[in-house]
């Protein structure tokens, strides 16, 4: 059995909608597992809004002031094996 995860959309009469099309497969019967997020849970893997924005402002600061180094200069000191 081969696993594909996808996000979907629930609409207004319970149906869901997947996100992503997925031609190439014969019809036939899948297994489907939904996983909903409770109201007051929070996704580890999600990085807060005011985190987001605060990253974006920053950039936008240091570019605006100069404050960045070549992409070239970027790697150097960095011991990849």
């Amino acid at each position: 059995m081969k696993a594909i995860e996808t996000t979907a959309t629930i609409n207004e009469v319970g149906e869901f909608i997947l996100d992503k099309s997925f031609g190439g497969y014969k019809p036939q019967q899948v297994r489907v597992i939904l996983l909903f997020a409770e109201d007051d849970e929070v996704d580890p893997d999600e990085t807060p809004t005011e985190v987001v924005v605060e990253g974006i402002r920053q950039g936008l600061h240091e570019a605006l002031t100069g404050k960045t180094i070549p992409l070239s200069k970027m790697w150097e000191g960095i011991d990849v094996e």
